[in-house]
């Protein structure tokens, strides 16, 4: 089935890439398919946001096959030519930042430290662009090896996936037994300023759930940032169920067993995680209902200040009306929302020779249709319901 370059994409059931459609210029729904001229700048959409915050995968291969994340075997890769290039990754993201406001760039993956030319990419992504911050987020492993090369070329710093300290446990969550190699990685960073170095850690019912005091505890000790994360039902195989997810309340439930947690009175600033200032728990009194607060009975909320801890609620705190993000998958298409269907193919278009105007018009299209919470239109903005994707997260790029 041919498929009409340019225009948004409305993915059905299947892989990634199969059973695409293009949209007309009207979609069934009676939205058109272009932005309005009269549209704000920028990577603006129908419901005043505006997005700055670009997320670009560089891969969707990985070495680990972590268990909310991916299947255990049986994913089907992409091929080498439908991966954007060095060239065209530095292109794209021109694009974005010079022409469509975009003001701090992500690198995901999958898992980029895959990559080859990572280095190269990062170094001259650097070169473009000065001043732009750019991050990545990686699992760790193989992370000790580049860590130097990676600042070294650019990188502004670093987030590395660790769900829990335990070998047996990372094992059972990632399917590798890579645990010590996760752990040099993050040394690395920190010794070669990747910092600050953020830890991002999801957390599964009766696996590490208990586990989040003590990995808390851990990360403080060293000065790296801890992002507890609720599960999305972004997993290969569709197991993901509300009742199953450890939410946002039970964390920090979880964590007012050892510790004592004040809202960081820094702004969040349209960051997806809430942060809370970290005191050791002195007082004898239990949290109760008040979530490990300073406001917990008995707690002295007076203690110093040990670091911030970061809670991103995706699911039963969702923030939607004040997303940033433009995510760019690895093939170059365009998702202007994590749970949305639709994709726009911007490196097709690009191959077919646009210019960087009409690549940046196009792009605007797509951003203008992003809906309004988690996938969906006819919902409120902090909506708590999924259209779950046909990408897992490492097919969309986290």
């Amino acid at each position: 089935m041919s498929v009409q370059l340019g225009l948004p994409q409305l993915r059905e059931g299947g892989a990634p890439g199969s059973g695409s459609q293009p949209l007309p210029v009207e979609r069934p729904d009676g939205i058109p398919a272009r932005r309005p001229a009269d549209a704000p700048a920028g990577l603006a959409d129908r419901y005043g946001r505006r997005a700055t915050d670009m997320r670009l995968s560089l891969t969707d291969k990985c070495n680990l096959r972590c268990t909310y994340c991916m299947p255990a075997e049986g994913l089907e890769w992409l091929a080498k030519q439908a991966v954007m290039t060095g060239e065209e990754i530095v292109r794209i993201v021109g694009i974005g930042v010079n022409l469509l406001g975009v003001r701090e760039l992500r690198l995901t993956g999958g898992e980029p430290l895959v990559r080859a030319d990572l280095v190269d990419i990062i170094g001259a992504l650097r070169q473009a662009h000065p001043e732009l911050p750019i991050s990545m987020t990686t699992n760790g492993v193989g992370l000790d090896r580049k860590a130097a090369a990676l600042k070294a070329a650019g990188l502004t710093r670093i987030n590395v996936s660790l769900d829990s300290l335990h070998e047996e446990t990372f094992t059972k969550l990632t399917r590798r037994p890579f645990l010590d190699r996760v752990l040099a990685g993050v040394d690395a960073a920190w010794a070669a300023g990747l910092g600050p170095v953020k830890l991002n850690a999801v957390l599964m019912r009766g696996i590490n759930d208990t586990e989040s005091p003590s990995l808390l505890a851990w990360a403080l000790e060293r000065g790296y940032e801890l992002r507890f994360i609720e599960q999305m039902p972004l997993d290969a195989d569709h197991g993901w169920t509300r009742r199953n997810m450890i939410t946002a309340a039970e964390i920090r439930e979880l964590l007012s067993e050892e510790f004592v947690l004040s809202p960081d009175p820094r702004a969040r600033d349209g960051a997806p995680a809430e942060r809370f200032e970290v005191r050791r728990r002195t007082g004898s009194g239990s949290s109760g209902d008040s979530g490990g607060s300073a406001e917990s009975a008995g707690a002295d909320s007076h203690g110093p200040v040990l670091g911030t801890v970061g809670i991103i609620a995706s699911v039963t705190e969702p923030f939607c009306s004040d997303c940033r993000r433009t995510r760019i998958t690895a093939e170059g298409k365009i998702m202007s929302c994590l749970f949305s269907r639709e994709e726009f193919d911007l490196l097709g278009l690009l191959r077919q020779g646009a210019g960087d105007e009409e690549l940046a018009e196009r792009w605007q299209d797509a951003m203008w249709l992003k809906p309004k919470a988690h996938g969906m239109d006819h919902v409120g903005l902090d909506a708590p319901d999924f259209v779950q994707p046909d990408r897992s997260m490492s097919a969309i790029g986290g």
